[in-house]
């Protein structure tokens, strides 16, 4: 199993830093150069890996998982920063200070995780505050940890524990046959599979199946061998720009994300398994560490504030800047005067 015993694991805040510099540098402009959807998958994959990982051992120690504890916990984590984005940001666009539109239904849709099927659904023009767009993938994360935890306690109960990451890997394999489906019988846009919760849960999927991967001692020897490890790295970089060259539209929005749920797979387990070796040592430098801390403000405010700095100069590169500088300076705040009080009382939940 792929965690150590440290109450922290390693690189994975280094994981969030590459993740949001990803998401905004695409955001900012380099959307043809900068895959920001990769960030996003890097996330989701992020999250199925560190939520499985504690659950896993939650189950260890007590034999159970306290589910109300876990929703307390995501709620403590999310919801607070959500809630001052949301309120600041809708203000704001109802004063005419920020750009688009703001109405209580998208406010409703936004603030409980409803965000994705609003806007394939329910509001196609998008008539939201300028920015909030990238809200949907809270709502793939909350759609699939409403139902995870029930999944992962009947499995541990009553599975071959050897066997879960089969099981996780057979729902991966039911998601991309039905992307397959919709676009190659329903005809569904690109939208309906990128953004969509039943379409992408496989990307958090591919974080659960690493976390419960239980490896035969020899084998997980095997794979610490320094030419193996190297390979391993190598064949994850490699198909992470297999994922990215191929244009096909069909592949785009069907295996492009099952090919990057299984390249993740031997980076992360390298990057926990090995922190100081190269290329992971950089995740794991202090300064990186820190923009991971801040990554989840970040991700909230950093697009809306792309989209509401055209005031400050002519010059594109000045005002991108000024966000990244913005964001930060909030990302920072929140983390001072919300999220480190809430730490603490999270630290209860545990």
């Amino acid at each position: 199993m792929v965690h150590t015993q440290h109450k922290e694991i390693p690189s994975l805040d280094g994981w969030r830093a590459l993740a949001i510099a990803i998401v905004f540098l695409s955001h900012a402009g380099l959307g043809r150069i900068v895959p920001g959807g990769l960030g996003v998958t890097i996330f989701f994959f992020l999250s199925g890996y560190l939520i499985t990982t504690l659950l896993v051992r939650e189950f260890d120690r007590s034999d159970s998982v306290n589910v109300r504890h876990f929703y307390l916990r995501r709620l403590l984590r999310l919801t607070p920063p959500l809630l001052l984005v949301l309120v600041l940001t809708y203000t704001l666009t109802w004063l005419g200070i920020f750009t688009g539109d703001a109405s209580w239904s998208g406010f409703l849709a936004q603030l409980f995780y409803f965000a994705n099927y609003y806007v394939l659904f329910f509001d196609p023009g998008h008539t939201l505050p300028q920015g909030t767009g990238v809200f949907w993938s809270l709502a793939v994360e909350e759609h699939f940890y409403f139902v995870f935890p029930a999944l992962f306690i009947f499995l541990m109960h009553k599975a071959d524990r050897r066997k879960i990451p089969l099981y996780l890997g057979g729902l991966c394999l039911l998601v991309l046959l039905w992307r397959y489906g919709l676009v190659l019988l329903g005809d569904a846009s690109m939208d309906r599979t990128y953004y969509a919760t039943d379409t992408r849960i496989d990307s958090i999927l591919f974080g659960c199946i690493l976390a419960t991967l239980k490896l035969p001692p020899a084998v997980y020897a095997a794979l610490h061998k320094p030419a193996v490890r190297v390979g391993g790295v190598t064949l994850g970089v490699l198909l992470l720009l297999l994922s990215l060259a191929v244009r096909d539209e069909v592949f785009r929005e069907t295996l492009r994300y099952s090919v990057q749920g299984l390249a993740l797979m031997p980076l992360f387990f390298y990057s926990v398994a090995h922190p100081h070796s190269f290329p992971f040592r950089l995740l794991n430098l202090r300064w990186v560490q820190r923009i991971g801390i801040y990554s989840y403000s970040i991700y909230l405010s950093h697009e809306i504030l792309l989209s509401n700095v055209d005031w400050v100069s002519h010059n594109a590169a000045v005002n991108i800047a000024v966000a990244a500088v913005f964001s930060l300076l909030f990302a920072m705040a929140v983390d001072r005067c919300i999220d480190a009080p809430l730490r603490m009382l999270r630290a209860r939940f545990r």
